[in-house]
């Protein structure tokens, strides 16, 4: 593969034929209303695009065995014949897109559609209106301020580091950048004075004063005082989601460690708004790619390929969700909805079912209203908002569980409000355990206390030790965490060397088995 995290190739723009077709699709797109930034599209071959895929689309990155992982595993399934990457887009301005250069000429066509249906989202989406742009020339800068601290520390050491940093990648608050979370110093001192003279009584002539403010009231007042003193003494006053970031502002590191973390984290947020928006972005890409080809772009003779292929990209399997058709079909029934005036007190309030089946009012709004959506809404707020009872009856979802006496995974439930729930938690969490840092003082020692949002879902025991003993190595005194197994609380601990699990009896445990 690339030698030292990046490689050398040369650019490869678009023959005559496909230059002519990009320009007529670009066309297109614009003239169903998508508002994309300069799109610039390279030919790779097989073994580029899976060089470009390792490194998450872009050709230089910090040097690290990851990549080399990846590129593998990505070679063997093309090699083997169980995957190819048709296409890669990354967000940045101008956007670049990567074709591989053995498709068909249908299949150029189809993925330049879908590119411009990615761009036009990651350029008008609120969830990415705060990512770096030019994060092509901050990789780059990455890999050079990574290459010297090897230069510097050693690859040995410096590789360490990086994997200890990998491994606490996803503890940062994916909604950071859209919510000020800390106030100000100067609003802390405002805070503070007013603390400091005590609570005041509400203003009251003396004959009325017991009636303003009675006992309870008072009384009610002084533990509110007291509860703001105590969260004051406590660092941080609020719990931080942002782990990275407060391991970053106020741990124990040396200089290129810190440089190094903050690099991991930088780009842990850059990447963070397409785990986010994943069923919307894929979802709006292929409504694009499926209204342009099968109404302005496909000849008589490239329809069978193209239904092929789009067939199975969209294509259920089972036990998997499928972010392309989930989002597809819900951009359609909010079409649908809006076209025919589904929305609205008058249709909520209706609930004969003749009625409801045959209501169309013609409002024809419902292109205009999933532009709307692709402009303000993520996953969470996409499904929550949209998914309705209709829909999941007409797509055939339903939640599983895994039956331990037949050894597979069984349907658990048909029911809207079930799938509705699943969908939530997943995406919501997107399989990271929400952890935030609740105490850097614990017992008055320094040490670092986290606390784990549990949600129903038990942690990973061996992954909890290997992330906790990171964050104390990179804290630089003991990390605990708080947290249930098996519906009882816990509180796991870590020195950097030995790891303990308190029971709820108070007892300590060594884990039997695992990683240090």
């Amino acid at each position: 593969m690339a030698d030292d995290a990046f490689f050398f190739r040369s650019r490869r723009g678009l023959p005559v034929e496909l230059q002519e077709a990009q320009a007529w699709i670009e066309g297109i797109a614009r003239g169903y209303g998508l508002e994309f930034c300069e799109t610039v599209f390279e030919m790779c071959d097989w073994e580029e695009i899976n060089m470009l895929a390792a490194y998450g689309g872009f050709p230089t990155r910090y040097p690290h065995w990851r990549w080399g992982m990846d590129y593998i595993q990505m070679d063997k399934g093309y090699e083997y014949g169980l995957q190819k990457i048709y296409e890669m887009v990354i967000n940045t301005r101008p956007a670049y897109a990567y074709l591989l250069d053995n498709n068909t000429l249908m299949d150029q066509k189809l993925v330049m559609a879908h590119v411009y249906g990615h761009v036009d989202f990651f350029t008008n989406n609120a969830w990415f209106q705060h990512t770096n742009r030019r994060m092509l020339d901050q990789m780059a800068n990455h890999a050079t301020r990574v290459r010297r601290h090897i230069d510097a520390q050693g690859q040995e050491e410096v590789e360490t580091y990086i994997d200890m940093c990998l491994s606490l990648e996803n503890l940062i608050d994916p909604y950071l950048p859209h919510i000020r979370r800390e106030r100000s110093e100067s609003e802390r001192e405002k805070e503070q004075v007013r603390q400091a003279s005590g609570f005041s009584k509400m203003p009251a002539k003396q004959y009325m004063d017991k009636y303003i403010n009675p006992p309870e009231f008072l009384e009610a007042q002084r533990q509110r005082q007291q509860e703001r003193l105590e969260q004051q003494a406590r660092f941080p006053e609020e719990p931080v989601r942002d782990v990275l970031g407060f391991l970053l502002k106020h741990g124990r590191m040396r200089p290129w460690m810190s440089d190094v973390l903050s690099i991991i984290r930088d780009e842990a947020y850059y990447f963070a708004p397409q785990g986010q928006t994943k069923i919307m972005n894929e979802g709006w890409a292929s409504y694009w790619h499926t209204t342009m080809m099968t109404r302005d772009i496909l000849s008589d003779s490239e329809v069978v390929d193209y239904a092929d292929h789009h067939s199975g990209t969209v294509a259920m399997r089972p036990g998997q969700l499928n972010p392309y058709k989930l989002g597809i079909e819900l951009y359609r029934h909010i079409e649908e909805r809006w076209n025919k005036g589904r929305f609205g007190k008058d249709w909520a309030d209706c609930e004969d079912v003749a009625t409801r089946r045959d209501w169309d009012t013609g409002a024809g709004l419902g292109r205009q209203k999933i532009f709307e959506v692709r402009r303000t809404h993520n996953d969470v707020t996409f499904i929550d908002q949209f998914l309705t009872e209709d829909f999941v009856r007409e797509q055939g979802l339903f939640t599983t569980e895994y039956d331990k006496t037949a050894g597979h995974f069984v349907v658990d439930s048909r029911q809207f409000a079930d799938v509705k729930q699943r969908l939530l938690l997943m995406l919501a969490t997107r399989g990271n355990p929400r952890i935030a840092v609740t105490d850097a003082n614990h017992a008055n020692r320094g040490e670092l206390e986290l606390t784990h949002d549990h949600e129903g879902v038990d942690l990973q025991l061996e992954w909890a030790q290997l992330a906790l003993g990171n964050v104390a190595r990179i804290w630089g005194r003991a990390a605990h965490l708080v947290s249930r197994l098996d519906d009882k609380p816990v509180v796991l601990h870590h020195d950097g060397d030995h790891f303990e699990i308190e029971k709820p009896a108070g007892k300590a445990a060594k884990k039997p088995e695992g990683r240090p």
